[in-house]
């Protein structure tokens, strides 16, 4: 029998985020649970599916009981996209990659210097029609590189270039930018609390900035990169706020981080203490005596910022045993250990080969969560 099985936890918490590539958060919670159900059927179980802000943040609202809402919007390349936001209350959780993400472009297409934003703004115009004076905004997974520019626009600033015309979209265009209006903002925006949830925390610019780590991911070559780069300088010296240039998160999903902390006033956040808080993880994990996390990868890139170390740094904190699901495993027992987790079962270990890992993860899942109740619960 494992450590996490010398109290017999009587109450679980699968609070999990998504396989990225095979199953979302709410299929991973549903996976697991029935596989801990066929080892013991009584078993007293709670799912929270989780997100950092990334791709599955609206899911997860959904899940913990937004109202999901659909719009159509203006997608990363101009044309019209279905995207969705959650809504509860006057809070709404809008996820950027809904309207601006890669998912939005054909196979092995990119526009690294055109894909825009603009979408995101209809988003959050559409969250504030609806009521919401809390926004959170939850970036990743994007395909665009405009540092917001075109979300914006979207909601009434003015980018003009030197003759006085709109400057076109997408990153490369700003070069180009010699004024910024934002006295047209939605005026709501100045009663809206926006919050912009993220798990990276680059700058606006240089080596460690937007174009710079993350341009190449959606086609931009080293030319491109530089030219963005110097685009993206620009639009920052436009909106005269130098100082969040090199703010925290201001590089988070192409520059829209810094769209966000200078056009709108956002306050950024971590992703996933924000989404804690949205989801009532809290009051979830004073109902559990044992917590289930995991990703599809647990990595070195898991211990910055990702769901699963979150879920179990405040696990640990109130002494709650941590056990870890995932596809493939990339961290030593000691790094587990370190991070909070007592523990992780990989899929992997029962199919090592990834193309049929992945394509199984369903019912690989539910296998190896049997494995992990039968370690944890059976003498």
């Amino acid at each position: 029998m494992s450590d996490a099985a010398t109290e017999s936890p009587a109450r679980v918490l699968i609070a999990a985020d998504k396989f990225k590539g095979s199953l979302t958060a709410v299929e991973v919670a549903a996976h697991v649970e029935a596989g801990l159900r066929s080892v013991v059927p009584a078993l007293s179980v709670e799912s929270l599916p989780v997100a950092d802000g990334g791709d599955g943040t609206v899911d997860a609202a959904v899940a913990a009981g937004f109202e999901r809402r659909t719009v159509t919007v203006t997608g990363p390349l101009g044309t019209p996209v279905e995207a969705v936001y959650a809504l509860r209350g006057d809070t709404a959780v809008v996820e950027m990659a809904e309207a601006s993400g890669l998912r939005h472009l054909p196979p092995g297409v990119f526009a690294p210097l055109t894909a825009t934003t603009y979408g995101t703004g209809e988003l959050l115009r559409a969250a504030l029609d609806a009521g919401a004076r809390t926004i959170v905004l939850g970036v990743g997974g994007s395909a665009t590189t405009d540092g917001g520019a075109g979300m914006l626009t979207a909601l009434g600033a003015r980018l003009l270039d030197a003759s006085g015309q709109p400057v076109s979209p997408g990153g490369g265009p700003l070069a180009g930018l010699a004024t910024a209006d934002l006295g047209g903002l939605d005026p709501r925006l100045a009663d809206t609390e926006i919050v912009l949830a993220s798990d990276v925390d680059n700058p606006l610019l240089g080596p460690k900035g937007a174009a710079a780590v993350y341009g190449p991911q959606k086609g931009a070559s080293p030319v491109d990169v530089e030219a963005l780069d110097a685009a993206l300088g620009r639009f920052a010296e436009a909106l005269g706020d130098q100082r969040s240039v090199d703010a925290p998160g201001a590089g988070a999903a192409g520059g829209i981080g810094y769209g966000a902390l200078a056009g709108l006033g956002a306050t950024f956040r971590p992703g996933i203490e924000v989404l804690f808080e949205v989801l009532g993880f809290g009051p979830a994990l004073e109902r559990a005596d044992l917590v289930i996390t995991g990703e599809g990868s647990l990595d070195e890139q898991t211990l910055h910022g990702k769901a699963p170390v979150g879920v179990a740094q405040a696990a640990r904190a109130r002494g709650i045993p941590v056990l870890a699901v995932c596809g493939r495993l990339a961290l030593s027992p000691e790094t587990l250990q370190a991070a909070g987790i007592r523990r992780a079962y990989a899929l992997t270990d029962l199919e090592p080969d990834l193309p049929r890992c992945i394509a199984n993860a369903a019912e690989l899942l539910e296998a190896t969560a049997a494995v992990l109740a039968r370690d944890t619960f059976l003498v």
